[in-house]
């Protein structure tokens, strides 16, 4: 199961540094996060979680194997790429691909770095790209809905379900409103027919404030403006500096620490950018262990039991029988399977059991 955020910006906006810092940063630490090159502007990442370390020492496992999270280095966007200007065609085909939209802005002041609109205004930015991922799908959407309107007055199934949701995308769309605004109102069947339409606007999207690095502790004005306007549409932020990143990339395991006390920061930028990307897809984590590896597994929050077991194989799902399921909580604070047992704490959850994030999970199937 692969979940792709792209990463996206104007150009000169510390894009394509922060990707290749961490890119960097993920093979230097291919012992615990291994990294992956699968094209050459897209990389494979292992997800920081440190219960994964906790689960692997109790059950004193061989090998850590975390789970995983795709960047996509989407070309820069330029004004009028819904038109097909600069590579927008390119850049608008790219973002159709990915799940999730990770949209870096620049809030950093460099004279010697010069801005394609004249002006450092990450807003403005972000409204640029907005504007014209809105135009693209404002476009495919009045082509869309004539030939649904037809098949709906003939009485089609299908376009009796989505014309409602289309129709309603058209007029967020048309009142100048990102798809995504639309999400909270709708109800589960849909919010499935959304998905369907694969609209760029209806993608959820994070915002990374590239920062100087005097300001990767605290931020600056710029980023609290990104800030204020992510509150308004419900979106997330993370305030980085590509700069640090690139240079903690070029360190060794035993020097970052002490450059990262240095700075003022708690843990590396890309740890946050990468479980903030996680988090913006609303997947959760499960686990399991075992003497040969202690490994992390990825499922959109409300998966249930089955569809977990089908992430290691398909069989897994269809021979379903039950999970033994124990809280990391619990494993950890007794000391692991065992005693979790002995416990009380290790239950066992059929086919209906909605999967906790943290949930250690060993399965029962027969094929």
């Amino acid at each position: 199961m692969g979940f792709r955020c792209g990463i996206v910006g104007l150009p000169n906006v510390g894009k394509s540094t922060l990707f290749n810092a961490l890119t960097k940063t993920a093979a230097a630490q291919a012992a615990n996060y291994p990294f992956c090159t699968i094209e050459p502007n897209t990389g494979d990442v292992g997800v920081p979680d440190p219960r994964l370390r906790d689960i692997a020492r109790i059950g004193k496992s061989a090998q850590i194997v975390p789970t995983r999270i795709t960047f996509v280095d989407i070309a820069g966007l330029v004004r009028g790429a819904s038109k097909g200007e600069g590579l927008g065609n390119q850049f608008l085909a790219n973002i159709r691909e990915v799940d999730a939209i990770v949209h870096v802005l620049r809030c950093f002041e460099n004279d010697d770095i010069t801005h394609v609109e004249g002006r450092i205004d990450p807003v403005a930015d972000a409204e640029t790209v907005e504007t014209e991922l809105m135009l693209s799908d404002l476009d495919s959407l009045e082509r869309r809905v004539v030939g649904t309107r037809k098949k709906a007055q003939g009485k089609d199934k299908e376009a009796l379900a989505q014309l409602p949701v289309m129709e309603a995308a058209l007029a967020r769309l048309q009142a100048g409103e990102p798809v995504r605004t639309l999400v909270k109102d709708l109800d589960a069947e849909e919010a499935r027919e959304l998905r369907g339409l694969n609209l760029l606007t209806s993608k959820p999207v994070l915002y990374v404030c590239n920062v100087a690095e005097e300001d990767a502790a605290n931020g600056n004005a710029h980023s609290a403006a990104v800030a204020a306007m992510a509150e308004r549409q419900g979106a997330g932020t993370v305030v980085i500096s590509a700069a640090i990143e690139a240079e903690i990339a070029q360190l060794g395991e035993d020097e970052v620490g002490d450059y990262l006390e240095a700075m003022g920061l708690s843990e590396p930028g890309l740890d946050r950018l990468i479980r903030a990307g996680y988090s913006l897809l609303d997947l959760i984590t499960y686990f399991t262990v075992g003497p040969k590896e202690a490994r992390a597994w990825t499922v959109r929050r409300g998966a249930r039991a089955p569809q977990a077991a089908g992430v290691i194989h398909t069989d897994f799902e269809k021979g379903f029988i039950r999970a033994q399921t124990i809280a990391y909580d619990d494993y950890v604070s007794l000391g692991g399977e065992v005693a979790a047992k002995e416990a009380g704490k290790a239950r066992d959850e059929g086919k209906d059991y909605v999967v906790h994030d943290g949930d250690i999970m060993l399965f029962k199937f027969n094929v």
